[in-house]
């Protein structure tokens, strides 16, 4: 697999990975959201459990094409740190928010009509954000927008931190093979059980940003794009600068101290 032919695989790759988790997770989402009682109203870790599952069953399916970055904040730490080439940058990022748009749209395949429900019962419109949260973040209770950007840059620095170290082959105590990708779901996971609720542990630029515009060319209008606030810029921004951030701290203070006939 050479040249065009395998590239074109790469981002295929990537935009089915971001398909995965986004109709999982945005599901998930809808459960949480939708439905009254909620299935997890009193199991959050339902929620976090589903996402990091979705992460999981996204680098089964395309790792081996890819190396499943599914995520513009991996895609960059990557690039920065660990040879990925600068050319596939850009491509990779547009394959994942269009892979977040098409997860976006099964959401709303299979929960259309509950979201109706939902909105008529509750008095809400499209255009004045009802039932958005099933697809994209949203700062929680008393986190202002610039809040919102500092907490994604510690938590994406987190998920990259482990992702760095998960995938680093000269470190002896990372889980080898095939069960890294089981590690990085619940590292996924985690980071969801412990702050999803500031707001929406986005953690990923397309995550966020692909159905955001889903939402905003079907009905969601400003609630979607630039969102309260102009909020839409923080899980875009807040995640890449974190990405970089966590690749930094395991590259230049983990790294270096490996043991000796580990690293070169």
């Amino acid at each position: 697999m050479t040249g065009q032919h395998g590239f074109r695989g790469e981002l295929i790759a990537e935009a089915l990975a971001v398909t995965i988790i986004i109709t999982l997770g945005d599901s998930a989402a809808a459960m949480l959201i939708l439905y009254d009682p909620s299935p997890y109203a009193t199991a959050y870790w339902g929620v976090c459990i589903a996402w990091g599952l979705a992460v999981t069953l996204a680098i089964y399916v395309t790792g081996a094409v890819s190396g499943t970055h599914a995520n513009p904040a991996v895609t960059l730490a990557l690039a920065i740190f660990r040879d990925f080439p600068k050319r596939k940058v850009l491509p990779y990022v547009v394959a994942q928010v269009i892979g977040a748009m098409i997860g976006a749209a099964l959401v709303y395949q299979l929960f259309g009509p509950v979201i109706e429900a939902f909105n008529s019962a509750h008095g809400l419109t499209r255009a004045g954000g009802g039932a958005a949260g099933v697809f994209f973040t949203a700062p929680g209770a008393h986190i202002t927008p610039v809040h919102a950007f500092w907490d994604e840059v510690v938590l994406t620095a987190i998920l990259l931190l482990g992702i760095f170290a998960i995938t680093d082959e000269f470190n002896t105590q990372a889980p080898m093979a095939n069960a890294s990708a089981l590690i990085i779901g619940l590292l996924v996971a985690c980071i969801g059980a412990a702050a999803g609720y500031l707001e929406g542990w986005p953690i990923n630029p397309a995550r966020d940003f692909g159905p955001r515009l889903f939402c905003w060319l079907m009905g969601w209008g400003e609630s979607a794009l630039p969102g309260p606030g102009n909020y839409w810029w923080v899980p875009i921004a807040g995640p890449l600068v974190g990405g970089v951030t966590g690749a930094s701290v395991y590259q230049y203070l983990v790294r270096p101290y490996l043991p000796p006939h580990a690293h070169h």
